[in-house]
């Protein structure tokens, strides 16, 4: 009985690196090439409010949640990130292609969802950033780029994140 225990958590041990590992790599291969003025983009939320990334991440990193309305993983993704607003966190999202300003307030008003939020409504901004997934989350402290990560994240794992670039 011992053995068969024994096998099944190195076996179990195993799967979890290796779920790692190919977590790590896909993640390394999706993450978008931000360009060197990324922080500094001149940014707008969808009530007017002019946005700066880098001001905004010099006293606590900031979380920049890249998502979308059609986005299937987002719905599971986009919770986590709004608990983190509701919580007082420091979050910047932007809304890939999701309809004009009325279209994408409605829809955040419909999921009751409060996120500070910028429109791309082209998606202008996912180009030049190199955004080629939904959800994108990128962690920015004192102005500088500290983690990025796609797809579905855990609300510890943002956490982490955020945790880590502190």
């Amino acid at each position: 009985m011992a053995s068969k225990l024994l096998r099944l958590l190195r076996e179990l041990t195993v799967w979890l690196i290796i779920g790692l590992a190919v977590s790590l790599a896909v993640d390394f291969f999706r993450q978008p090439a931000l360009p060197q003025n990324f922080s500094s983009t001149a940014l707008q939320t969808l009530d007017g409010q002019p946005v700066n990334l880098s001001t905004m991440s010099e006293e606590r990193p900031l979380l920049v949640y890249v998502w979308a309305t059609w986005c299937g993983v987002c719905r599971y993704t986009t919770p986590s990130v709004a608990a983190l607003v509701a919580e007082g966190g420091n979050v910047m999202s932007v809304a890939l292609r999701s309809g004009d300003n009325a279209m994408l307030e409605k829809w955040l008003a419909k999921k009751k969802i409060a996120l500070p939020t910028v429109n791309d409504a082209s998606g202008e901004l996912a180009r030049q950033w190199d955004v080629q997934a939904t959800p994108t989350l990128v962690v920015i402290s004192h102005g500088e780029v500290k983690s990025i990560t796609t797809g579905w994240t855990s609300s510890w794992g943002i956490r982490l994140r955020l945790w880590l670039a502190s």
